[in-house]
């Protein structure tokens, strides 16, 4: 990606002029420098374009701060409120993940407390997809997933989208390379980044996990204890189904093990 790409980006999800764009994009990742490692700092910067490698140069001090004190060091130096600053830092993350890719930007995001997650997320939903990205072809819209599971589980919209997103990654690290990418076209574009996560992270492969520990995982993810994990597990998959449709369904569920069966079969 080249200077003018990424400033695009920003210009379009930020809804900033260039020269803005520019500015923003230096000053967020100069802070974002400040909280990530050495390595790290180093990795995004051979993967962004040549004028903006200077401004994620990792310099000390190297601080543990969380999001809203991330979005106050953005803020403060061109006088916007908190607001303005998370439409402009998510432009920012939105064109750097485009530009270091999925894996690179899962590198970042584990370094990051678990409140940057929703910023991380809402940018890689906001970025314009690549070029080589399938497709929609799925039954159900993002919204129509996210209402469909918040009536089913009895929770709220905020709830349902860490849920969604939860199982996804978890199923993602389950399933087969094949099968898992038979999903994609069939997901909508703003749960794909969930979904990838997990293919991300089984490298290939599908990942043998049980019961208990995919329901741990979900329960990490999301937030809460075991039962709510239970709970968002059994609204997602009959969801899952509608939206992928028969076939692939009992295709995924043919690669968990017979001791899932108790926990879907609510669902």
């Amino acid at each position: 990606m080249d200077d003018q790409e990424f400033t695009t980006i920003v210009e379009q999800v930020a809804g900033v002029s260039g020269e803005e764009a520019e500015e923003i994009s230096c000053l967020t990742l100069r802070t974002l420098a400040h909280r990530i490692t050495i390595g790290e700092a180093e990795d995004l910067g051979e993967r962004l374009p040549e004028k903006l490698r200077p401004c994620i140069r990792p310099e000390p001090p190297f601080e543990k701060f969380h999001v809203d004190e991330f979005l106050r060091r953005v803020a403060e130096p061109l006088g916007l409120d908190p607001r303005a600053a998370e439409e402009r830092t998510r432009g920012v993350l939105a064109a750097l993940w485009r530009a270091v890719g999925q894996e690179e930007f899962d590198d970042l995001r584990s370094e990051l407390p678990k409140d940057f997650q929703p910023l991380l997320d809402s940018a890689v939903a906001a970025a314009p997809p690549p070029e080589d990205e399938p497709a929609f072809r799925g039954n159900l819209s993002y919204d129509e997933i996210l209402d469909r599971v918040a009536e089913r589980a009895g929770i709220d919209r905020d709830r349902a989208v860490h849920a969604v997103q939860a199982v996804l990654e978890m199923l993602g690290l389950r399933l087969s390379a094949g099968q898992a990418a038979d999903l994609i076209p069939l997901l909508p574009p703003e749960l794909r980044p969930a979904f990838r996560r997990g293919m991300a992270r089984s490298r290939g492969g599908s990942v043998p996990l049980s019961p208990d520990v995919f329901l741990h995982d979900v329960a990490r993810r999301a937030g809460g204890g075991r039962g709510d994990a239970a709970r968002d597990v059994r609204a997602v998959f009959p969801v899952l189904r509608q939206a992928i449709g028969e076939k692939e369904y009992h295709d995924t569920v043919a690669q968990l093990p017979g001791e899932y069966r108790p926990l879907l079969k609510q669902g």
